[in-house]
């Protein structure tokens, strides 16, 4: 087991500590999509009693990264093709309906603080060499910032909360397949671009062809490894 399953857990709300040690493996893949929960392999792992543990498995549930099944157990959440292009057709629309109302939400400070962040982007080492493009949770998260400046509280409750977290996933996933940093990074540069013109049309759509392209390639690239007999069906 990696750092993330293996170190004990020091100081902070021990539920919290526990939760997001328990969130990262997820995101990564540590933990194994469809995997099944050992609470007391992980208790000992983490060095903790099962009642921390209980409450932020129930929190993980919560937010869709866990399920839970009579007479099985807990596993982690296990995304089909199926589910992958679901999700991420709706990721489209409601992503690209969030950046047309930032067009013209947005003020002077977010679009620099936006640009900040893409500059810190570029400086990054798998971006530079176009191995992947990953991007950390909420405040870093250009997409995340995005949404939260549409204003909008139902659309960022149905992208930063009840998707966000299967999104990361999925994000996650797709940063590992080659070929695509590069041009993810330049597609962000347009999409900001199109939000300091305050064009909602064209902030609308350079967002859903980034999206259709990150999901294009993705299914691209599943089709290819299942060709080949390293097939990975599920995300």
């Amino acid at each position: 087991m990696s750092e993330l399953l293996n170190s004990r857990v020091k100081a902070k709300s021990l539920v919290d500590t526990v939760t997001e040690r328990l969130e990262a493996a997820i995101i990564s893949g540590e933990l194994a999509p469809g995997s099944r929960l050992s609470e007391q392999r992980l208790a000992i792992s983490f060095g903790v009693s099962r009642g921390p543990l209980r409450e932020a498995i129930r929190r993980l549930e919560g937010r869709q990264l866990l399920q839970r099944t009579a007479n099985i157990g807990v596993h982690v959440t296990k995304l089909s093709w199926r589910d992958l292009t679901d999700l991420m057709l709706v990721r489209e629309a409601l992503e690209g309906m969030a950046c047309r109302l930032a067009a013209e939400m947005m003020n002077p400070a977010e679009l620099a603080e936006l640009d900040q962040l893409l500059a810190e982007h570029g400086q990054l080492q798998d971006v530079q060499t176009g191995t992947g493009y990953y991007q950390q949770t909420r405040d870093f998260d250009f997409h995340f910032k995005i949404v939260t400046a549409s204003r909008n509280e139902r659309l960022i409750q149905m992208l930063c909360a009840d998707m966000y977290d299967l999104l990361r996933i999925y994000r996650y996933r797709s940063s590992t397949f080659g070929g695509r940093a590069k041009a993810a990074y330049e597609e962000h540069r347009m999409i900001l671009e199109a939000l300091r013109s305050r064009d909602p049309d064209l902030s609308e759509t350079a967002m859903r062809a980034h999206i259709r392209n990150s999901r294009l390639h993705i299914v691209k690239r599943l089709e290819e490894l299942e060709a080949s007999g390293n097939s990975q069906p599920a995300l």
